[in-house]
C-alpha cells in the first residue's frame, strides 16, 4: 500500500503519476509493497489518448460518410465510393479495438465527447 499520485482525465479515465510515498508494509529497504493508494488525485481537462484517439476515429469516420452521401447525390464517382466504404469499415474496426482497450483498462467511464 505505497502512495502514487493519480491523474483523472475528463473522460473519467486514469493513470499512475509518479512514487510518493513508501507504507509501512515494504519488505525490503527501498522497494514497494505493490499495492497502490492515492497520494495526490490531479483532474486534467482533456481526455485520455485512447479517448482522444477514438473522437480522431470517428470525425475521419463522418467525413467520408458526408463524402458518400455527396458522391451518391451527383451519381457519379462508384469506384471512390467503394474506396470510402472500404475506408469506413477500416475505421470501424479499429473504433472497435480502441473501445475494447479502454473497456480492458477499465477507464472511460463518461461517454466519449465528440465533436
Amino acid at each position: 500500500m505505497c502512495f502514487y499520485e493519480q491523474i483523472v482525465y475528463g473522460c473519467g479515465d486514469f493513470k499512475w503519476g509518479h512514487f510518493r510515498q513508501h507504507c509501512n508494509r515494504e519488505y525490503r529497504i527501498g522497494e514497494v509493497c505493490g499495492m497502490k493508494l492515492v497520494y495526490q488525485s490531479a483532474q486534467e481537462n482533456h481526455l485520455c489518448k485512447v479517448c482522444e484517439k477514438l473522437n480522431t476515429k470517428y470525425r475521419r469516420r463522418q467525413t467520408e460518410c458526408e463524402r458518400i452521401e455527396r458522391w451518391q447525390r451527383e451519381g457519379s464517382r462508384q469506384a471512390s465510393i467503394e474506396k470510402s466504404m472500404e475506408l469506413i469499415y477500416q475505421l470501424d474496426r479499429e473504433i472497435q479495438t480502441l473501445l475494447a482497450e479502454r473497456e480492458r483498462r477499465g477507464g472511460g467511464m463518461a461517454p466519449v465527447a465528440y465533436a
